[in-house]
């Protein structure tokens, strides 16, 4: 179940959000082998300049199509995480034309007692998940 976070600069359609939204969702379910109604997204979008987005001394600038995706999620193996980064970038690409350049990724690695789908209770912990 994981839970992804993307963050992006207005001015996008309503359409091409839903594209990218789709499209990191179809990524998940590749990399992660998760059901595809296993869906938990949320974007948020950000005014011109509220995101720093520097390439840590790797020679590259980023333009105002960047985008952070975040994904929260139980523990996955190197090779499922490593696969959902190209994966994403492939596929934005592919999609709406985002340059590989444009895509920062930070996968974020909890446990099942992290987790409450609702009702005040830990569902993975209870047995109902």
């Amino acid at each position: 179940m994981p839970l992804v976070r993307i963050d992006l600069n207005e001015g996008r359609s309503d359409d091409e959000i839903k594209t990218i939204m789709d499209t990191i969702q179809d990524c998940v379910v590749d990399a992660f082998n998760v059901p595809k109604n296993d869906r938990y997204q949320i974007v948020t979008e950000h005014k011109p300049g509220r995101m720093v987005l520097l390439d840590t001394g790797l020679g590259f600038e980023r333009s105002e199509d960047a985008i952070v995706i975040q994904v929260f999620t139980s523990p996955r193996a190197t090779v499922m995480k490593t696969h959902f980064y190209k994966h994403v970038t492939e596929q934005l690409g592919n999609a709406i034309g985002l340059s590989p350049k444009d895509i920062l990724i930070s996968v974020i690695t909890n446990t099942d007692v992290d987790w409450s789908f609702g009702f005040g209770e830990s569902q993975y912990l209870t047995g109902r998940l």
